[in-house]
Order: structure tokens, then C-alpha cells, then sequence
């Protein structure tokens, strides 16, 4: 593909450094967006929660030294931003002279081989926005202002995630902060304005004349404001200690407009009327966008997903329909997704199986959007050869791709990838659930994924399993095709009756992955309840939304 200025919706999988130096062109986007990983020692790798609410004991592989300082990986990767030469390189020297070679500097170590990229391809009239916590924000804002400019360091904005945190010994940690850079002075920015509070809206504007409701606002100066002689005049009779707030000429327009009001007291105010200023202008403190709820309609499940309203105010206030924006920790997909719904063109990049997986269903079920069709998805196999080559790659990860085929949740053990040794799973690499009956508990479908050459024996295990588990059915996703003993031990296995649907369905199905890439579907009755389903947007491409 080679370094290009990419404009068409891409999705992609891997290491984001390797993907923004060997995909991505100088100065070709618009917005960048991150909220990486915080380095708060917490698992942020978790996708999926099972039906009793629990989290899934599925770690990602690609996540498991990260945090830890590596000959491997963070020891390269510093020596290459230390030949450098410039201030970042004299900065990381510094913190790791002074904090050591620990988590910490390793983290931060990765963000800046990031950033250094994040900056190259942003456009001079481009914005970033890095979404952290107090854990490292110090340190990332040091060095933001060596990578972009101490100048172009334009907010700090705190979100306020919470309202409240069980922290009873410290003030509680409500917040989350937004760091926003932009790569020159003539960087995009739309004015864009927020709903005032209702409480706020009852409270003040409690007048109403011919026009409309309106509040009292200050028309005179005050003390703070300091007396100015061309503002201090006598007006019917009127004469403030300090000055009016507009020359005479104006005050009289606005008169005759009827826009003064007196009060009681013989003290004048201007109407300022509420269809003008129903909505007041974005603050660097937003407390107006709560935090997605447990019972949301927005909530997928993923731990550290973001509501879709902050992302949206983020891209409506540093863009414009049809710019580009990226998010090279996409997570979840909230940044994708309010660039799809806003019109802009958008790319994502994620590390794990996993996160895609949650993506591309996301974007079908909002929007009704398909991989291969209304957007490119690059990185993950697409023909049987290149699914052969991930598993001889890693076959975690192989699992793990092939899961999101179903799509499965994944289920058991971790695995070590250094010795090959498999975490305990009993058996179970994958869940789906389903609800036949819409008054019915969930049914659970095991899921089994072979890599390697396969035997009837497996097809018999599978359904010791599904038993043991009290399963509907088991699904064996198998790279190798299946013998013929292995699919006549299969019929012999019998079919499991739904009750509702008053139908039977094979108890043990087996899917190779290249049926599964071709479009071949596991057979169950009713609805699937593996992953919780976005909402369906009702898309209007290009629409800016509130502006003042």
C-alpha cells in the first residue's frame, strides 16, 4: 500500500507505529484523536463480560509487556528517538536518568515514538486531542510541548467522567483530562456551543414579553471593570458609578429595539432573550456529558469506552465534513463511529482481534455499514493463505481473529507465548449466546478453534463439553478441512430441539475458516446476544450540528 494520504474510511489491525510510518503520508489529517492506555496498573484489555456480569478471563497477548521495559522493544525504541538529537531526546534521556528504566518511562517511551509520528502526519491546520489521567499527564504534556511546541499547546480540558469515587482518604478522582495541541496558529475551530443546563434555564429566564422568554443581563459596569470616560454617561436620568457597558449610540439602538428593561428599583438591564442563547459556548470544563451508565442503551461492554456526545463535540469544534480523523488507539470504536455519523472521513487502528471485531459491529449496526464494501479493513486475513500464515504466526491471535469470524466472545486462559503453553480453558476457547424465547433465559453455543490437524475424537470432546456446561449447542472452527469420520461423528451426535421455534438444529456444527470467510453462519434460532448491539444511527452526512 506505501505511505499515501488515505481518504477513504480504512479500519486497520496492528501496532499503530508500524501502521502510521508505513501507511500513513505527511500532513494528510485533519484531527487525531487518542485515548490510550493510562498506565494506572489496570487491565484496560478486557472486551467482553459474561451474562453474570463478570469479566472475561481473556487477556490480549499483544498487551503483555507493554507496561514493562523491554530490551526487546522499549530499549530500541528510546535509542532511536535518543539519535535524534533534539529536545525530546533530551527529555526522555532526562526522566529515565531520573526515574529509571520502570513502567513508567517505558509507557512513556512508547507514547513518545507515537506522538513524534501523530505530529508528522498531521496537517498545518490540524488538532490533537490525548486523552489521559493525572497518572502521566504531566510528563505526556512535557512531551507534547518538545514534539508540537510549548506555543501550540491551546487547552487543558477536564472531563468530568463521575460524580462521585469512593476515595476516602484523597479528594476523589472524578476527572479525566484532555490535552489539546494544534500543529500551527491557523488550526481549524469551529465555535461550537453546549445545551445550557435546564436547572439554569428555569432559574433565570423567568421573564417573557412579545418576543419571548429572556433573562435580566448586566448593561452597566462593575466595580471590577474600572470607570472608562467615553463609557460614563447620563441616560434618562440614569448616571452609573462606573459606566455603561456600550457607548450612548448603542444604548439607544438597543432602546429603541426594546431591548432595556428596568427594574423595580430603577436599575436598567438588557433582555437577552433565550432562542439567542439557548446554547452557550464549549468550556475547557465539561460537566455536561455524563459517563455512560451500566444500563445505557450507548454501553457495549468495552471498560474504558467513551460517550459518543464528547466525541462528537471534540470533532464538530476541530473539523469539518469530509476532513480526515484518526484514532490510533480506537478501542471500541466511539471516535469512528462519531466520524461516520458527523461525515467525516475517518481511520481507526487497534491492536487486538478483538477491538475490530467490536468495531466492524458496531459500524453494521448503526449504520448498516460492511468491511470489504463500504470501507477498507487492512491488516486482518482475508483468504484462506493469509488466515494459514497468522496461525503459524501466533495462534493466540489466530484464536482470537477466528472468534470474531463467528462473532464469539472469547472465553479461558491466556496462554503464554513465549512456551506455547495454554492457559486452562476446559475446553472453551469461545462463547455466543442467543434467546430463542424473548421471555426465556440467554443459551449458551461453546465454541472450539483448531489451528492444527484435527480428529473425530475433537468432535466427541466438543460435546462432552456442551453437557458438562449445559450448552445448546458447539461450534468447531477448524484452518484444516474436517474428516469425513469427523463429520459422521457429528450427525451421530443429533440435534438439539428449540422449544420455542419448534425446530431442531445440528448440536455440533462444524465451520472451517473457509466457509467462515466465504460467509458461512452458525445455525441457531431467535436472537444473538453475544455482543450488545449499537444503536441504529439515523445518518446525516455532513451535518455540523449547534454553532454559535
Amino acid at each position: 500500500m506505501g505511505q499515501r494520504a488515505i481518504t477513504k474510511n480504512t479500519l486497520f489491525y496492528g501496532d499503530n507505529l508500524d501502521i502510521l510510518r508505513q501507511y500513513m503520508a505527511d500532513e494528510s489529517v485533519d484531527l487525531i484523536y487518542l485515548d490510550p492506555p493510562f498506565n494506572s496498573s489496570r487491565n484496560y484489555n478486557v472486551l467482553y463480560k459474561d451474562e453474570s456480569g463478570l469479566e472475561s478471563e481473556a487477556q490480549i497477548l499483544a498487551f503483555e509487556d507493554t507496561w514493562h521495559w523491554s530490551r526487546h522493544t522499549t530499549e530500541p525504541e528510546f535509542l532511536a528517538l535518543q539519535q535524534q538529537g533534539d529536545k525530546l531526546a533530551d527529555l526522555l534521556t532526562t526522566l529515565v536518568r531520573v526515574l529509571g528504566r520502570n513502567p513508567m518511562t517505558a509507557y512513556l517511551v512508547m507514547m513518545a515514538s507515537r506522538l513524534v509520528e501523530l505530529h508528522r502526519v498531521l496537517k498545518p491546520t490540524g488538532s490533537l486531542y490525548l486523552h489521559c489521567d493525572p497518572t502521566a499527564s504531566h510528563y505526556l504534556k512535557m512531551i507534547l510541548d518538545m514534539i508540537f511546541g510549548a506555543r501550540n499547546f491551546q487547552n487543558e480540558i477536564i472531563w468530568q467522567r463521575t460524580s462521585s469515587h469512593n476515595d476516602s482518604k484523597k479528594w476523589g478522582a472524578v476527572h479525566d483530562t484532555l490535552l489539546f495541541y494544534s500543529q500551527s496558529d491557523a488550526f481549524t475551530w469551529n465555535p461550537t456551543s453546549a445545551e445550557q443546563d435546564a436547572e439554569y434555564l428555569k432559574n433565570f429566564y423567568r421573564h417573557k414579553d412579545e418576543r419571548g422568554i429572556y433573562r435580566f443581563h448586566e448593561i452597566i459596569r462593575t466595580a471590577s471593570m474600572g470607570e472608562r470616560p467615553n463609557l460614563s454617561y447620563n441616560y434618562k436620568g440614569y448616571k452609573p458609578r462606573w459606566g455603561w457597558r456600550v457607548e450612548i449610540e448603542k444604548l439607544t439602538m438597543l432602546d429603541a429595539e426594546n431591548r432595556l428593561v428596568w427594574s423595580k428599583v430603577g436599575r436598567p438591564y438588557l433582555k437577552r432573550y433565550l432562542d439567542d442563547h439557548e446554547f452557550s459556548p464549549i468550556k475547557s470544563m465539561i460537566t455536561d456529558i455524563p459517563p455512560i451508565s451500566g444500563q445505557a442503551k450507548e454501553r457495549l461492554g468495552y471498560p474504558t469506552q467513551k460517550p459518543l456526545a464528547l466525541l462528537e463535540r471534540i470533532i464538530q469544534a476541530s473539523s469539518n465534513p469530509g476532513d480526515v480523523v484518526l484514532d490510533p488507539f480506537c478501542g471500541c470504536g466511539t471516535a469512528v463511529h462519531a466520524a461516520q455519523k458527523l461525515g467525516r472521513t475517518w481511520i481507526g487502528i487497534d491492536i487486538t482481534r478483538l477491538a475490530t471485531t467490536l468495531i466492524k459491529s458496531r459500524l453494521y449496526d448503526a449504520f448498516g455499514i460492511e468491511a470489504k464494501k463500504d470501507y477498507d479493513l487492512i491488516g486482518e486475513p482475508t483468504t484462506l493463505t493469509e488466515a494459514q500464515h497468522l496461525a503459524t504466526q501466533d495462534r493466540y491471535q489466530f484464536q482470537w481473529w477466528a472468534l470474531g469470524l463467528i462473532p464469539a466472545r472469547p472465553h479461558g486462559g491466556q496462554g503464554d507465548s513465549k512456551t506455547g503453553k495454554k492457559g486452562s480453558d476446559k475446553g472453551i476457547d469461545g462463547i455466543m449466546t442467543f434467546q430463542d424465547d424473548l421471555s426465556g433465559p440467554h443459551k449458551r453455543i461453546i465454541v472450539q478453534v483448531k489451528s492444527g490437524k484435527v480428529k473425530s475424537g475433537d468432535i466427541r470432546d466438543l460435546n462432552g463439553t456442551v453437557d458438562r456446561e449445559k450448552a445448546a449447542i458447539g461450534v468447531f472452527v477448524t484452518l484444516e478441512p474436517p474428516s469425513r469420520n469427523m463429520e459422521i461423528e457429528s450427525l451421530e451426535i443429533g440435534r438439539w430441539h428449540s422449544e420455542a421455534w419448534h425446530r431442531d438444529y445440528p448440536k455440533i456444527q462444524i465451520l472451517t475458516i473457509e466457509a467462515l470467510l466465504a460467509g458461512a453462519k452458525v445455525q441457531f434460532p431467535g436472537t444473538d446476544t453475544t455482543l450488545k448491539q449499537a444503536q441504529r444511527e439515523q445518518e446525516k452526512r455532513g451535518e455540523q450540528g449547534a454553532l454559535l
